[in-house]
């Protein structure tokens, strides 16, 4: 079996080797200045690590779905960062502002045609399933943004709503490559299905672990600024709880912090900042973090992983959730 580290190295590699189309130049430069930016590369990652609890064979029948993983994420950012009006993304400037947002949202769309035609290019016998995992979770994708977009029009949204948002748009792009690199490798389906959930479950403890450094996190590290869900009164773990918890004077402090303007944003992700620790809604988001890692790798129990097997998803399941950025 691979280490982390040598299969993060086979995707840097396949990355910096991807070959994008030159002409019209317009379309393709966007598409490779956001591929080139950086991130965190979880998804080919963990599509890679679970074909590797199978099968040590990591040639272009799994490295060629693990990009279309890849491309296709970076896609779904790309068109994200257009509805978020979001300025940088992992420290550098977003695609609409360094172009503007038609370019954005043309790039974006090659990027999600490009995405099928590397998974297209595994051409194993399970391909229909693959394909059939792949489309499904991409409109999962497109629900859970729309439902956050939805939440930015309701004044309070319910714990079970957040969760369901966050699955849909965050959790399911997870348990996709969980599952996705098991099946190519042949895994039976009762582990597939296994890793799918633990991929679910991770996914939710990555998300809030997000909000968490929205607003709790080093902008240096994080690659953005601290409080822009703050500021955009974004429905994220911590506003959900917040509104669920405060009462009385806690309410009212809330309400008035909620009112605040852009000319006051220092002041306002200050003061939201200080009533999440009042709440303890700071303590208990990292609790709720590490909850949902332990219910990750409770989902491999009695599946029939070696101990080897389990520590490798320990392992990596660690890396997105023990993080600064």
């Amino acid at each position: 079996m691979y280490s982390l580290k040598e299969l993060d190295a086979i995707v840097a590699r396949a990355i910096s080797s991807l070959k994008f189309v030159k002409e019209p130049a317009g379309l393709y430069e966007p598409l490779e200045y956001m591929m080139s930016i950086g991130g965190k590369r979880l998804r080919p990652r963990l599509c890679l690590t679970t074909f590797n609890l199978f099968s040590d064979d990591i040639g272009p029948q799994i490295v060629s779905p693990a990009m279309a993983l890849e491309i296709f994420h970076n896609f779904t950012l790309l068109h994200d960062d257009i509805m978020d009006r979001a300025d940088t993304r992992r420290g550098q400037a977003t695609v609409c502002r360094k172009w503007n947002d038609n370019v954005a949202i043309l790039s974006g769309d090659v990027m999600c045609i490009m995405a099928y035609q590397y998974l297209i290019e595994y051409g194993g016998g399970n391909l229909q399933k693959v394909l059939d995992l792949f489309s499904k979770t991409s409109a999962q994708v497109c629900e859970g943004q729309q439902y956050d977009m939805d939440f930015e029009n309701q004044p309070t949204v319910t714990g079970g709503e957040y969760l369901q948002m966050i699955g849909l748009k965050t959790a399911a792009l997870i348990a996709c490559p969980a599952k996705m690199g098991a099946m190519i490798a042949d895994a039976p389906e009762t582990m597939a299905d296994a890793l799918y959930d633990y991929g679910w479950q991770i996914g939710l403890a990555f998300q809030i672990c997000d909000d968490y450094l929205d607003t709790f996190g080093n902008a240096n590290v994080f690659g953005k600024k601290i409080g822009g869900d703050i500021l955009c009164g974004k429905k994220t773990w911590l506003l959900v709880e917040a509104y669920k918890r405060a009462t009385g004077a806690d309410r009212a402090r809330l309400d008035a912090i909620m009112a605040l303007g852009d000319d006051r944003a220092a002041e306002k992700i200050s003061a939201m900042q200080q009533l999440y620790i009042n709440l303890g809604i700071k303590a208990d988001a990292v609790t709720t973090i590490e909850d949902y890692h332990a219910r990750a790798m409770q989902c491999l129990e009695g599946k029939g992983f070696s101990a080897e097997q389990v520590a490798q998803m320990q392992e990596f399941s660690a890396t997105l959730v023990h993080r600064n950025d």
